[in-house]
């Protein structure tokens, strides 16, 4: 079986060395990339990278600009490393579509860790995943592909792994806090704007069907199909 080819995007060699050695390991291949100009470079020439690991700060083409020319054509999963902590960077990285967020300094291992889950959930690794549905709804996982009435539903990684929640656990009242430690798989310590503003783009895109979800005031939401 091939490697999973995972880009990482950092202007700093020592960082993308300590982050290549931990993804290699785990039997990643790993290709790099110093500046923004190069790792567009290198991800329109390898049409199999399965994720990007893309740093915000970096000479020629930075982060931001990296991933929305990316996100234009594609919706390989990006984790964005940065050294800053404002919470108005994280929104501006979700309305991006970034799908994961991780300041420095960070643990390699988490990252990892956060790697696994992310390809798990895209169905790159695993089994047979199954296809989902909930009203008219249908998920197919091992496609990364929701259609809503037979039409096709253009989601963010991030957007279909929390579609994907709220079907699990139909007619469940979930917390906020519950979302993100399921969702994003780790204890987030970040402000519930996080998950509302992911909630606000997920029902926008569902359309009529943006109703199943549901605001269950000072808690957070419950997903049900209306009969």
């Amino acid at each position: 079986m091939d490697k999973l080819k995972i880009l990482v995007v950092d202007d700093e060699s020592r960082m993308r060395k300590l982050v290549r050695d931990f993804l290699v390991r785990q039997n990643y291949e790993v290709l790099e990339a110093g500046d923004g100009e190069e790792a567009l470079d290198v991800f329109y020439k390898n049409k199999d990278i399965v994720l990007i690991i893309l740093d915000v700060m970096m000479p020629k083409i930075s982060g931001w600009d990296v991933c929305r020319e990316i996100r234009e054509t594609s919706r390989t999963p990006i984790v964005m490393l940065t050294a800053k902590g404002e919470e108005c960077d994280e929104l501006m990285g979700f309305d991006l579509g970034v799908d994961e967020y991780i300041s420095k300094p960070f643990s390699p291992k988490i990252l990892v860790a956060r790697v696994g889950a992310i390809l798990r959930r895209a169905g790159k690794v695993g089994g047979e995943v199954p296809v989902k549905t909930a009203g008219e709804i249908v998920m197919d996982k091992e496609a990364h592909q929701v259609r809503i009435s037979g039409q096709p539903v253009d989601l963010s990684f991030k957007e279909f792994e929390l579609l994907e929640y709220f079907m699990d656990n139909e007619g469940i009242a979930l917390s906020r806090e519950r979302i993100l430690n399921s969702v994003w798989d780790y204890d987030y310590f970040g402000d519930a704007r996080t998950i509302d503003t992911h909630v606000k783009k997920l029902r926008s895109k569902l359309g009529e069907k943006g109703e199943y979800i549901r605001t269950i005031w000072g808690m957070g939401y419950k997903f049900e199909v209306k009969g």
